[in-house]
């Protein structure tokens, strides 16, 4: 499977889960109470500096298990959560509102 489709399948996945719509540009999902950033092994980065100023909580969702054992190694000691690709909160994000 692709990094796009698996992207696109794992935010899919979470838009369902937590019943938002796709936004035209900023986080993959922004609900009332969280912002989740979708990404792969090779994208954590980039997803890190996309939830920069966000005043609610955060998390990177890793679309496979490398790339969720990746972003809780990049965010270790930092306020951004983690989840896997269900939205299964692996490590809670301690970012307030």
């Amino acid at each position: 499977m692709s990094e796009n489709k698996s992207h696109k399948t794992t935010v899919n996945r979470l838009l369902n889960k937590f019943k938002t719509e796709p936004q035209e540009e900023g986080a993959d999902i922004q609900a009332n109470n969280l912002v989740v950033e979708v990404e792969t092994e090779k994208t954590i980065g980039d997803g890190i500096r996309q939830l920069q100023g966000y005043r609610k909580p955060v998390y990177i969702a890793g679309v496979n298990k490398e790339a969720v054992e990746q972003a809780l190694t990049a965010t270790e000691g930092t306020s951004i959560g983690v989840m896997d690709n269900q939205g299964n909160v692996i490590k809670k994000s301690t970012r307030e509102k």
